[in-house]
């Protein structure tokens, strides 16, 4: 029997519920090194019962999580089943409404246009699913906030336009004190403010009970729940993701039905039946187990475009940690970036082929074409054939130069598969982080990040307090604000000047220049 195909047969995953399935025959490791990762990952599979039976995942903030609850609620105690019901309840009702033009704008315009503010995973999951799900027919044409850049801002609500007062807002933010959320909630209110239209009569908030967001919403048409045994990076299962799926008009029964029955296929712990098992392994044999290599994603669809950017977050924020589960210091993590194929075949494919070897990749392909039958762009090959001849041949090419891939076959790119991939990836995250011995459910960099920007804006209220009319240096101004960061005092001082919020006078280099109030 030839070699490679007996090798692909031994080791191919088929989840027959959804027809999907994972190719690891070019990823190279032995079976001696599989069976030296049963017992590791026997662990895995106990620590993920453990997670889904409710135990404490998260030691940092004393929570639970329970992102698999979303789509089988029964799983969960009966207070968290009911309001996981009740809120996919309130979400259907809610879409239903607006579609159906009961819930209206006050101008009496049906809403038609929908701006989903939010960042991080608020923002990474609903963008996944309204690049890939979206089409020409749906109810609503959805926008998005995902930053606190105001060009940003501005380039968004110039393509609104005039249909701003039939536009619904969703501002999302678990806590309410995000402040790129919070930016955008208030650019987003004043732009309205400034066309006469009252900002409460459009928007609805996502958020946690109690929350900043959840009091200012008091007067808002609705408030959809946020848990904390739901962190932002898993939240496209919930509300988060759900509600702004629905209004576009995607049916969020089968996203949640499709990650249903992975759920199921991942608990499976025979690796031709779980390929969230099979791909975390996969990582650890690529990377040793400490993130050694990057990982690519390549998605040979224009529909998952986005899939790199939504498993950035998911990957590296769980997997991205200093310490292990023992208080070590491990620097764990695992890389990942991409675009899609063709065309990074154009683009960078040529240094995966023949430049430095510190990579795996993971292709991800779509048998169905499209929804009809295509032409012919010769004879008997049409352009679908074309792009499955470049995936394999990139496939192969890579083979050939020793770079290791799997690739992940789907049937068609629709709600059910959707919510599938995000299902699979998501406990082949939670299994590796078993295997490597790290928690994937907390993220203390980003609240470092966090803190070090409210101490910036802090030292930039110093030194707004410390510019007169006299021209002075960032040297001056930081030792009149108190503080021995020059460079970011000068920074700041740059940003501000730029903006025409302070003078400059041009100093003899750059870093000479003098700052001061304007008249």
């Amino acid at each position: 029997m030839n070699a490679h195909w007996q090798r692909y047969t031994q080791h191919l995953c088929v989840v027959d519920s959804l027809g999907l399935s994972l190719d690891v025959s070019k990823m190279r490791f032995t079976d001696a090194w599989l069976a030296s990762m049963q017992a590791p990952l026997t662990k895995a599979f106990d620590d993920m019962v453990k997670l889904e039976q409710g135990a404490i995942a998260n030691p940092d903030e004393g929570r639970k999580v329970g992102h698999y609850w979303l789509r089988a609620p029964e799983l969960a105690n009966a207070e968290d089943a009911k309001a996981i019901r009740d809120a996919l309840a309130q979400v259907k009702s809610f879409a239903k409404d607006v579609h159906a033009g009961t819930l209206k704008s006050p101008s009496g315009k049906k809403f038609t246009q929908l701006l989903v503010v939010g960042i991080g995973g608020s923002a990474l999951g609903p963008q996944l699913a309204t690049d890939a799900l979206g089409e020409t027919t749906d109810p609503m044409t959805v926008h998005f906030f995902d930053n606190t850049d105001p060009d940003g801002f501005d380039r968004v609500l110039a393509r609104l336009g005039s249909r701003l007062n039939e536009t619904l807002v969703v501002v999302i933010s678990k806590s309410g004190g995000t402040k790129e959320t919070r930016n955008g909630m208030v650019e987003a209110a004043t732009a309205f403010m400034r066309q006469g239209l009252d900002f409460s009569k459009h928007a609805v908030a996502v958020t946690g009970a109690g929350s900043e967001l959840d009091k200012v919403a008091q007067s808002w048409l609705a408030r959809f729940p946020m848990w904390d045994w739901v962190g932002g990076r898993t939240s496209e299962l919930s509300a988060v993701g759900l509600l702004p799926a629905a209004l576009q008009g995607i049916d969020i029964d089968a996203m949640l039905e499709g990650a249903r029955l992975a759920d199921i296929a991942t608990r499976s712990r025979e690796l031709s039946k779980n390929p969230s098992a099979l791909m975390a392994l996969m990582w650890h044999h690529a990377t040793g187990g400490r993130g050694a290599k990057d990982l690519v994603v390549l998605p040979y669809k224009d529909r998952l475009l986005l899939m790199s950017r939504y498993l950035q977050q998911l990957v590296m924020e769980s997997l991205g940690k200093e310490k292990d589960l023992a208080g070590n210091v491990v620097h764990q993590g695992l890389s990942v970036y991409g675009n899609k194929g063709s065309t990074d075949q154009h683009a960078y494919v040529q240094q995966l082929r023949e430049g430095v070897p510190n990579f795996f990749t993971l292709f991800i392909e779509v048998l169905k074409d499209r929804p009809g039958s295509s032409m012919e762009v010769e004879p008997r090959v049409t352009s679908g054939d074309y792009l499955l001849g470049f995936l394999l041949g990139t496939r192969a090419a890579l083979d050939e130069k020793g770079r290791e891939s799997m690739t992940l076959t789907l049937p068609e790119v629709s709600a059910k598969t959707v919510g599938a991939l995000i299902a699979i990836f998501e406990r082949a995250v939670g299994l590796y982080a078993s295997l490597v011995g790290i928690n994937a459910y907390h993220q203390p960099g980003v609240e470092a990040g966090k803190k070090a920007a409210t101490a910036v804006l802090s030292l930039q209220q110093k030194v707004l307090d410390a510019l007169d009319g006299t021209p002075r240096t960032a040297e001056d101004l930081a030792a009149r604000a108190g503080s021995e960061d020059l460079v970011t005092t000068f920074k700041l001082l740059q940003h501000l000047a730029a903006n025409g919020r302070v003078g400059r006078a041009s100093g003899s280099r750059l870093t000479d220049d003098a700052f001061f109030l304007k008249a």
